[in-house]
């Protein structure tokens, strides 16, 4: 079993601070939103990014996979009563010359094996693509 700890406490009325190992995330926790930093929402689609990123760096050396760049797009729709988050839609754009039916295989690895997108799909709908950079 694998562990993770992060610690965050509130700074002022305006937001909060998240630390984890030697990193830092200021964090939007002003009832008014804040520009610059991230909401709760946004740093869970960040995750799923991350995620989804560090999944695309694990599984091309395996499947001998020649990638130029990777970028995930994100969206999540809310409903208001009770909150919560009712799907999560993304969409991943690989720089490659690799064959379609490889981009997809490279699509199935990512969901297969990773944390994030493993947990999260138990409580919310996720919907999206791999697609190949224009």
């Amino acid at each position: 079993m694998t562990e993770y700890r992060v610690c965050a406490r509130r700074v002022d009325s305006h937001g909060s601070l998240a630390v984890a190992k030697e990193a830092e995330v200021v964090l939007d926790t002003d009832l008014g939103g804040r520009r610059d930093a991230m909401n709760p929402v946004e740093l869970l689609l960040s995750a799923l990014a991350a995620c989804m990123l560090k999944g695309i760096a694990r599984v091309t050396p395996m499947l001998q996979f020649q990638i130029d760049g990777a970028e995930v797009q994100l969206e999540a729709i809310r409903q208001d009563a009770p909150p919560k988050l009712t799907l999560i839609r993304y969409k991943i754009i690989v720089d490659s010359a690799e064959l379609d039916a490889r981009l997809d295989l490279l699509h199935r690895n990512v969901l297969k094996y990773g944390t994030i997108s493993n947990t999260l799909s138990g409580a919310v709908p996720l919907e999206g693509t791999l697609i190949r950079k224009a």
